[in-house]
């Protein structure tokens, strides 16, 4: 298979997905998703286990910020100085979340839960963008960087006055979610690497596949813990863990040896 072939089958994939999710029903943000089940008060806080928890963003987006800028002049790691934007985006993106995600943990609604997800999507499309880079173009994930951040940001938006209306309807922000969970590692399979430490990238997917399940089971690990902990707050550690494969990915990679690779292309 070809790169033109590669690439069709990858717009391809796109517009099934795309098409796929607008034949379901709007989805609208099920009211259950504020009861979260650690409710302890500590200090003043209010839900203290899952609003302090996310100081685990902080931390790994402000180390990522700073891996990125120690590497900056080495063209091991970074052939070309601007592979730095998508990179940059995702880690200020991911301090962005430890703000919005205390916010809304502070007090769960529709509303604060705005500012939780529009950080999220920072990270989301960055992090998309970083991968087109690194495997099917330079070019072509620099110049989709900036409309990705604006489908994302205009997702939220959308599941907003859609909610305000009477009528939420989740379905743009659930691809702007899940289409890179799926497309990552299709892009990994399909397409060449530019840089060793790949491995960091399949990682840090499974570590946020398995937030996901730990969010699910909030209440369950509540019980299962007997008060100690809830899922939710360990949704925040694990998925911030997985962005620090992001950091290790930037550590620990080489660019491959190869003569079209000195050039970006």
């Amino acid at each position: 298979m070809n790169q033109n072939q590669r690439i069709a089958l990858l717009l391809g994939i796109s517009v099934f997905a795309i098409t796929a999710t607008f034949f379901v029903p709007p989805i609208a943000q099920d009211p259950e998703y504020h009861n979260l089940a650690d409710r302890r008060v500590f200090a003043g806080i209010p839900n203290f286990g899952d609003v302090v928890s996310n100081a685990a963003f902080l931390l790994v987006g402000v180390l990522g910020l700073w891996k990125l800028f120690q590497i900056r002049e080495d063209r091991s790691r970074l052939i070309l100085k601007q592979e730095m934007i998508p990179f940059a985006v995702a880690f200020v993106g991911t301090v962005l979340i430890f703000v919005g995600s205390a916010y809304y943990h502070w007090s769960p609604t529709n509303e604060t839960l705005v500012w939780d997800r529009l950080p999220m999507t920072l990270a989301f499309m960055s992090i998309f963008s970083l991968i087109i880079v690194e495997r099917v173009s330079v070019q072509a994930g620099m110049l989709l960087l900036i409309p990705f951040l604006v489908v994302g940001t205009a997702s939220v938006a959308y599941w907003q006055v859609t909610e305000q209306a009477g009528q939420g309807d989740l379905r743009p922000y659930a691809l702007v979610q899940f289409l890179p969970v799926l497309f990552i590692p299709v892009m990994l399979w399909l397409f060449p690497a530019r840089y060793t430490g790949g491995r960091y990238i399949v990682e840090m997917i499974g570590w946020y596949m398995a937030a996901k399940v730990f969010e699910f089971l909030d209440a369950d690990i509540w019980g299962w813990t007997g008060g100690w902990i809830a899922g939710h707050a360990l949704k925040h550690c694990i998925a911030a863990w997985g962005i620090y494969a992001l950091v290790r990915y930037l550590k620990h990679r080489r660019a491959m040896p190869t003569d079209s690779l000195e050039t970006g292309q």
